[in-house]
């Protein structure tokens, strides 16, 4: 993980530190603790120069400060992960790996075959001196984020940075699509003085003929968000990357398998239910092969992390003193319980994991309740209760009393630990709560999660990204033999389950979908979701969570697991014709059921915003696509 920033500036008559401003800086640096540096190219004779500012959190091989240049004048600066594709050993550095790959290629086809072959999350900046040209982009879902700033005044400037200032500008910050990557011939651009984005596109490539498709959105989507002063050309169309996955699967079955056992099972919401269809063994073979590539996912992102320090004191440390290296986005539910099982399978015994519970204070615990909150008040409690019940095996404590921090999640969340400590008493498990107070979320908005949620402006923008902020900071309890005690994550990798549900139709809307418009309505709003998985929920979520000097890790989103699941039909991952708690998210369910897990199998889904009650805390007459007024102030600084 790293923040990395290039600002362009295509006259030589000012400072391109004008460009630079001091709180980007701060930003970057917490994106990356560990290192910091910067280095300006200037191009005297073709007017124009460079500043290239780089800061590395350190998690694989040693130590790498950015930007990196060479003997040839060419500069790199890369925020990724290279977990398959292209050979890093277990003990190198993949910034440098790549920037060796990349200055021993010849040409454009050169570098798109590159990145075609990278598997992992990443963007990139990266100085061609040779043909001065300026490479950038996003890896295919867009899991790094990357935002692009454009100056059209006597100063003409460009400005790529992984997150945006805080202080106020005329011109907005957009997030780089991930249509393909960019290249600009900043040679061509000084010369006319006017500039222009080279787009090379990601296409299929069909394994039985050369066919290809192109994809994402095309020029035009693109143009009509950039300034009219900015061009945008395509390359030629030999040149272009490939997609890192197969094409989803939009066969429809003649028989709609999906109905045959709805009548046995509709009224029966249950563990036994789930345990009926393993019996089948074409659903048990699925369900192996899902284990199996989202267990080699998980792998690959909980040990491409450096533990050396740990390793070299592992028999000194009583287990107590032993540090958590991963952690987990955790409610309790399917996506986080499944994450956390196979995250078990794969890290040292003796390694605690961080399980990153969030709650946020309850109404009735900031305001007296008036008699026109009774009736939400009840309605709350209600809910909880039916939770509590839903979990009075593995949770009896908590039914006792309600607490201000007693929210769904938190409620989940301790029933799934106990789950996790059944299936692997030997492990710490480490239950992190967190509490927010109303407080502490209006004072932590103002002074970081607005800008960092920023370009996105919505209700739902702002209640996940102060969830996540607050989750991944990892600054709670934990009980220690009965004592709640202060607890800080010291995970620089934090899972979260982001991308399970956008592929096998976990949300509300799918079901409505469904309804509708049937499995061919379902399977077009499957295929639009992680075609634009990165401008809604991605790059948000890496900026937020980097701010802590972590890196997110998205196994949901692995390429092979992505291409598995797309290259099954609808009717194999969800069946929305049966009930909430089984149809959604079916095949994943069935796995966790393999695997040993129990009453978290049958939750049914229940968005972080809700869950964790940070939905309506401030202001009850919002709807979740309504621009938000508390995010507002940064765009309008």
């Amino acid at each position: 993980m790293c923040g990395i920033c290039c600002v362009i500036s295509f006259s030589i008559q000012h400072t391109i530190g004008d460009f630079f401003k001091e709180d980007l800086l701060c930003s970057l640096r917490r994106r990356g603790p560990n290192c910091s540096q910067q280095l300006i190219k200037t191009e005297s004779d073709l007017s124009y120069q460079c500043l290239f500012s780089g800061h590395v959190l350190h998690l694989r091989g040693l130590t790498t400060p950015q930007p990196l240049e060479d003997t040839n004048n060419n500069v790199f600066l890369w925020n990724g992960e290279v977990f398959n594709g292209i050979h890093v050993g277990t003990t190198e550095n993949d910034t440098k790996i790549m920037f060796h790959h990349l200055t021993s290629c010849n040409n454009e086809s050169d570098i798109l075959s590159l990145f075609s072959s990278v598997q992992g999350p990443w963007s990139f900046m990266y100085y061609q001196a040779s043909t001065h040209s300026l490479w950038f982009g996003r890896d295919y879902f867009g899991r790094r984020s990357l935002l692009w700033q454009f100056n059209n005044g006597l100063e003409k400037a460009l400005c790529l940075s992984s997150v945006s200032a805080l202080s106020g500008s005329d011109n907005q910050w957009q997030e780089v699509p991930v249509s393909g990557i960019f290249r600009i011939d900043l040679k061509a651009c000084a010369a006319t003085k006017s500039l222009t984005l080279i787009l090379y596109p990601w296409k299929y490539r069909f394994q039985e003929n050369a066919t290809e498709e192109t994809l994402k959105d095309g020029l035009d989507q693109i143009s009509k968000d950039l300034p009219t002063y900015i061009s945008l050309a395509m390359s030629e169309p030999k040149f272009c990357l490939v997609a890192p996955v197969t094409p989803l699967n939009r066969t429809i079955p003649e028989i709609k398998t999906e109905c045959h056992c709805t009548n046995f099972y509709s009224d029966s919401v249950s563990v036994e239910n789930l345990q009926r269809f393993l019996a089948e063994d074409h659903k048990k073979k699925l369900v192996h092969q899902l284990i199996d590539v989202l267990s080699e996912a998980v792998k690959r992102r909980v040990l491409c992390l450096f533990r050396g320090t740990d390793q070299l004191k592992r028999e000194n440390h009583s287990v107590s003193a032993r540090k958590a290296h991963v952690a987990v986005l955790f409610s309790g539910g399917i996506d986080s319980m499944l994450i956390a099982v196979l995250t078990d399978r794969h890290i040292p015994l003796e390694e605690p994991i961080d399980l990153l519970n969030v709650a946020f204070m309850s109404k009735e615990c900031t305001k007296s309740k008036g008699a026109s909150k009774k009736h939400e008040n009840q309605k709350n409690q209600l809910e909880l209760l039916a939770c509590q019940e839903h979990f009075k095996e593995l949770d009896i404590e908590t039914s006792n009393s309600l607490s201000c921090f007693s929210v769904p999640d938190r409620i989940t969340g301790r029933a799934g630990l106990k789950e996790l400590e059944m299936i692997n008493p030997s492990r710490t498990w480490n239950f992190v709560e967190i509490n927010v107070t109303l407080e502490e979320l209006k004072r932590m908005r103002q002074q970081h999660i607005s800008h960092l949620v920023y370009p996105l402006d919505t209700v739902l923008d702002d209640s996940i990204g102060c969830a996540v902020w607050f989750a991944s900071r990892g600054e709670g309890f934990i009980t220690n033999q009965g004592d709640l005690k202060p607890y800080k994550s010291s995970a620089k990798v934090v899972l979260t389950g982001i991308g399970a549900d956008e592929q096998l139709a976990g949300y509300s809307r799918h079901r409505v979908c469904f309804k509708k418009y049937g499995l061919e309505g379902l399977i077009k709003e499957l295929g639009m979701e992680l075609s634009r998985i990165s401008s809604r929920n991605l790059g948000r979520d890496d900026r937020i969570i980097g701010d802590h000097g972590k890196e997110a890790r998205f196994p949901f989103l692995d390429e092979d697991v992505v291409s598995f699941l797309n290259s099954l039909p609808i009717s194999e991952k969800a069946n929305l014709a049966l009930p909430r708690g089984i149809g959604e998210k079916f095949l994943l369910r069935l796995a966790a059921k393999e695997l040993g897990l129990t009453a978290s199998t049958v939750l049914p889904k229940r968005a972080m915003q809700f869950g964790s009650r940070i939905a309506k805390m401030e202001n009850s007459h919002e709807k979740a696509s309504d621009k938000c007024s508390r995010l507002q102030s940064v765009a309008g600084d």
